[in-house]
């Protein structure tokens, strides 16, 4: 199974046309999980945290949207099946695990799944971000990589520029990206195209403009979670472009 990293937007982009066919598209082009374990930009926790193995009512972290958005269901079940091979791995790693029962999808998860696998007859679990350091990411990524010899299909759920107080909304989801969203992006695709994780590591340091791309790095951080779990010699852009100057590139890792 591979694994993911997607640019998972905010509500809106439910209303998207472009992004909805691609991302539809690219479903098609995935084979079918057994379940997905997710890890999005929307929760920090440490020590690290698993999502309700059942149901839990869905997690509505954001605000100043349309009433709609905040009646929207994904009714996808936990699995206890999975809780207990994270729990498995990550034990073996020293790493303890907790469970939070009352925790469900936030929106990081439940906006991109809505439309790929809209029947939510898949089960879901989300694990927390237990630090936004990219080595540790990557390495938590290597230990959750034997889940995709069981079918566990792992996303990194984030966006690949975030910076959303430097942009003009009312310039509308087409407008042109600014040249820092633009530069960052181009810089990433060079890197994931050579396979210089190294490169992608250092971030911070070697990408154009990356406090303006990322003033604070979560949305980017679920990439190394992926890469790590992926492995480095197949990676695949899926989806390019910009939506309100923001960078939607999103990764299939392990193809």
């Amino acid at each position: 199974m591979p694994a993911l990293y997607l640019s998972h937007g905010a509500p809106p982009l439910l209303d998207d046309s472009l992004w909805i066919a691609e991302l539809k598209a690219w479903r098609e082009r995935l084979p079918v999980p057994e379940a997905i374990l997710i890890i999005s930009a929307h929760w920090e926790s440490r020590p690290i945290s698993l999502s309700s193995s059942g149901k839990a009512p869905l997690v509505y972290d954001f605000w100043g949207f349309e009433d709609r958005f905040y009646e929207l269901q994904y009714p996808a079940s936990g699995s206890a099946t999975l809780a207990g091979a994270v729990d498995r791995l990550l034990h073996q790693a020293k790493l303890s695990v907790d469970h939070d029962e009352g925790r469900g999808l936030d929106h990081g998860a439940w906006v991109p799944l809505m439309v790929m696998y809209p029947e939510a007859t898949i089960p879901v679990m989300q694990l927390s971000l237990p630090t936004l350091d990219p080595r540790e990411l990557f390495q938590l990524g290597t230990m959750l990589a034997p889940l995709r010899d069981e079918g566990v299909m792992i996303i990194g759920s984030g966006f690949f520029t975030h910076n959303l107080r430097a942009l003009r909304w009312e310039l509308g989801s087409s407008t042109e990206p600014p040249s820092w969203s633009r530069e960052f992006d181009e810089w990433g695709a060079e890197a994931l195209a050579a396979g210089e994780i190294d490169t992608l590591l250092d971030f911070a340091r070697l990408a154009p403009a990356p406090t303006l791309a990322h003033p604070r790095t979560e949305h980017f951080a679920p990439l190394f979670v992926t890469l790590g779990a992926g492995g480095t010699d197949q990676i695949m852009s899926e989806i390019e472009g910009f939506w309100y100057g923001l960078a939607k590139r999103s990764l299939s890792v392990g193809v």
